[in-house]
């Protein structure tokens, strides 16, 4: 062969070489007149025909997709009129993946539709004229003939607000919860109320929400008692955790109405009349309706990866596009009753006698379904999603359902999201109570190996504010990893589910070096990073976790953690973690956790938690603190804190509290009696936890927690200092006369003790007094005293009058201000509950 030829024979070979490397698909926007064929110049016009271009190579065995196929994805707005599917015909391999990437600009996949035709509404009988002037009115838009309840609408890419009897930083507290006419009572706090029919009922409920559709609301003066349709009226006053909270010092839940047209009266709010088949939107500044894009979600699922377990889809890469409008209807015709992360009721109910097998004490049932998701895989492996976003959504952005093996998600986005931005693995099979744990014959179906890493989350769980940044639930070696979560309602991280020690599929999981800012917004019970169950081998280390937003809801203001291992959290290592306070929670932890180098000590500047550097541009999406929001201080409690329980009905035995206690993480209950109460010391977290457990699980109780501590004497008064560990101590009760004045005299009396009447610490400390703590709860009033042990305190407490004249006048007049409690006898006030 000559040289010449040689030359040319090679050239050849290497077109030849790339033209069969990898097979090009594209879609596009293109004439409509001319034949798609899935080339650049004829791209089809939806994915699903690029879908199945792909699937003919493959199953032809054509020579192009020797090292894979690329479906590129031109600039613009796709809207599928179903949800788009891959099956296991369309897997690749190793060697010859398929590619769905966006080819240049930005390549959205909606599950939306348009709306169209708007116009000024100018007058309406049942909206004022000075709200009418700003309203527009479209037809209610028809999808195949039929119209559609939709429950999200997004303006020129804004979210519009559903209208609202109340904004999410101002709503106001229900009066009642009737569980036994499945009933709530709210104040009339509306101008010109009346109920109408599609109305819905939203309450904040712990750590969870509920929406409620409104059967019937009666006004009765200054209160309004509504009612609601089935399955959800009966769930919502069955179910036992979360349940609607009722307290005089937190206040109760929270609630708002929702979808009526006399709430229609701010910028931004709209309202779809069914029955008129009108769409209103009250316009913000600037808006010009009639060259808006206005969408309404449509479909559920945009993009759904299902296999089975004998052939997932395998080497499928996804990567620049992004997902929008993705609906979920449920709530429409059945309402949404939450347990956790999103997670809705089909059944739930507390049990007449506790205990399972796996848990004896145990003492409620439920039966959980998972939300919609934007983009669902199931049975899938070595499937990659790279540099996607996921926004304007109703519900969860991300969704590995189950049976997912070594698939990757990273460098995406995910913002502007009604429920939970990624959920991993199974939580529960809706056929399957959520508390049993975990463990399937063919380990096929759980979620392995799979890696979340380096994704931006950031405002999501914005309708459902119990839903989390990312949920994963029985789970075995996931990586979840350099995430950088904020702005979240509810936790950034869960991890586990079931509520049980039992040791369970889950194990080897990690998480580590995410960094988790400014969640907490609205639910408490909230922790930057938290866990369930036991979990072998499972790593939490080196995440940054840090800013807790003030909640206006919280049913106990300052249960807020960083790190919160709840009920049978086992066998995992909790380590070197940074936050700015030693604020945590174990709760009801099994065997095995360790806790090392957690907090201020932990040297942060050592993880490069958060976004890796090649993915850090991504934060450009990160919005500011809106105007209106803080975050929590931490000021730590150290002194004991107590839970009063008054069993006037014996509903309660001692030894009942104890073990109900031991089950709120309580390892070594200290109980106390006198006459029909019984009160027990803890510290302030588990005393928190304690109260909100018993007032779900014995509402006819009357509880008291004693941790407003406003009067305290210790050594540090004392010239001559005797401290010591070796300690004993009393607690006795009684409480303030009704008389207010009288009540502020005694508190200034005590503020102004040390100073006014120095006598007094004298006397303390003649007596040995290690501490005097005085708390109060409305009028009541606790008293601890410590002294060194073996000390007999009626003869050292005899010390702090002995020659000191001025104790005994001080204890003259404090007398005139108290009395004793209910039960005591007619010359009794204080009492004791511990000599």
């Amino acid at each position: 062969m000559k040289i010449g030829n040689k030359i040319v024979w090679l050239i050849g070979m290497l077109f030849a070489a790339v033209s069969v490397s990898a097979a090009d698909i594209y879609v596009g926007k293109s004439d409509g007149n001319k034949l798609r064929d899935g080339s650049m110049e004829n791209p089809y016009s939806s994915l699903e025909d690029a879908i199945h271009h792909a699937r003919e190579l493959r199953r032809l065995n054509d020579p192009r997709i020797s090292e894979g196929i690329n479906i590129w994805i031109k600039d613009g707005t796709y809207f599928p009129e179903q949800t788009i599917r891959l099956r296991p015909e369309d897997s690749g391999t190793a060697a010859s993946p398929t590619r769905i990437r966006a080819l240049e600009g930005k390549a959205v996949f909606s599950g939306g539709r348009s709306i169209r035709g708007w116009s000024k509404l100018g007058k309406h009988r049942d909206i004022p004229t000075a709200i009418a002037r700003h309203i527009y009115v479209a037809d209610a838009p028809k999808v195949g003939g039929k119209r559609v309840n939709f429950r999200q609408l997004w303006v020129n890419n804004k979210k519009a607000i559903r209208a609202e009897s109340h904004g999410d930083m101002e709503l106001p507290r229900i009066l009642n919860w009737n569980f036994e006419k499945q009933t709530a009572v709210i104040p009339n706090v509306f101008e010109k109320f009346h109920f109408a029919e599609g109305m819905e009922f939203f309450i904040h409920q712990w750590w969870a929400v509920a929406q409620l559709r409104v059967k019937d609301a009666i006004v009765d003066k200054d209160s309004i008692e509504i009612s609601f349709y089935q399955p959800e009226s009966k769930i919502q006053s069955e179910h036992p955790w979360p349940k609607p909270w009722l307290s005089k010092e937190s206040g109760n839940s929270a609630f708002r109405l929702v979808n009526a047209l006399e709430f229609l009266d701010k910028p931004g709010e709209w309202f779809l009349d069914e029955d008129a088949g009108k769409v209103y939107y009250y316009a913000r500044d600037g808006e010009d309706m009639t060259h808006a894009e206005v969408i309404f979600p449509y479909l559920e699922t945009i993009l759904e990866i299902t296999g089975t377990l004998e052939d997932p889809v395998s080497h499928v890469q996804v990567e620049g596009l992004s997902f929008e409008h993705a609906a979920w209807f449920r709530p429409n015709t059945h309402g949404h009753v939450a347990l956790q992360a999103g997670m809705y009721f089909h059944e739930a109910y507390k049990l007449d006698k506790p205990g399972t097998p796996d848990k004896a004490g145990l003492e409620n049932q439920a039966w959980v379904g998972r939300p919609t998701s934007a983009v669902v895989l199931k049975n899938t492996s070595y499937v990659q999603f790279q540099r996607c976003t996921f926004s304007h959504l109703a519900s969860t952005g991300f969704d590995f359902y189950a049976g997912n093996f070594r698939d990757r998600l990273e460098g995406n986005t995910f913002y502007d999201i009604g429920g939970n931005a990624i959920l991993i693995g199974k939580f529960s099979d809706d056929q399957v109570e959520a508390h049993l744990p975990y463990a399937p014959k063919d380990e096929r179906e759980v979620t392995r190996g799979v890696a979340v890493r380096n994704n931006l989350i950031h405002h999501t769980a914005n309708e459902d504010w119990g839903a989390v940044g990312i949920g994963a639930g029985f789970v075995q070696g996931v990586d979840i990893s350099h995430n950088d979560i904020s702005d979240i309602a509810y936790s950034g991280i869960s991890l586990g589910w079931g509520w049980t020690p039992t040791v369970n599929v889950m194990k080897n999981n990690t998480v580590e070096r995410n960094r988790i800012t400014r969640y907490g917004k609205f639910m408490y019970d909230v922790a930057g990073i938290y866990t369930l169950s036991a979990q072998p081998g499972t790593k939490i280390r080196e995440n940054e976790i840090d800013s807790i937003y003030v909640s206006p809801y919280a049913h106990i203001p300052d249960h807020w953690f960083y790190l919160y291992t709840d009920e049978g959290s086992a066998y995992m290592d909790v380590s070197n973690n940074w936050f700015p306070e030693n604020k945590i929670l174990k709760n009801a932890n099994g065997p095995g956790v360790v806790w090392e180098n957690n907090g201020p000590e932990a040297d942060k500047t050592a993880f490069n938690a958060g976004l890796e550097e090649s993915f850090r541009d991504l934060l450009k999406r990160k919005e500011p603190v809106k105007e209106g929001y803080t975050f929590n201080e931490y000021v730590p409690f150290t002194k004991p804190v107590f839970v009063q329980v008054h069993n006037a009905q014996q509903a309660l035995s001692k030894e009942e509290l104890a073990a109900f206690a031991k089950t709120q993480g309580i390892a070594q209950p200290q109980i106390y009696a006198w006459g029909e109460y019984l009160l027990l010391m803890t510290d302030d977290e588990l005393a928190k936890k304690l109260t909100s457990a018993i007032i779900a699980n014995y509402p006819k109780l009357s509880i008291k927690m004693f941790n407003d501590l406003f009067y305290m004497f210790d050594q540090q008064h004392c010239s001559t200092q005797e401290e010591t560990d070796d300690v004993d101590f009393v607690i006795l009760t009684a409480q303030l006369v009704e008389d207010e004045h009288q009540q502020k005299e005694y508190f200034q009396y005590h503020e102004n003790q040390f100073e006014e009447w120095p006598e007094v610490a004298v006397g303390f400390c003649k007596a040995g007094f290690q501490e005097v703590l005085l708390y109060r709860h409305e009028r009541q009033l606790l008293l601890y005293i410590s002294f060194p042990k073996g000390k007999d305190f009626a003869e050292i407490d005899a010390l702090t009058t002995k020659d000191n004249p001025k104790v005994e006048e001080w204890n003259k007049r404090m007398s005139t201000y108290q009395e004793g409690i209910e039960g005591t006898a007619a010359n009794e006030t204080w009492v004791f509950y511990k000599k």
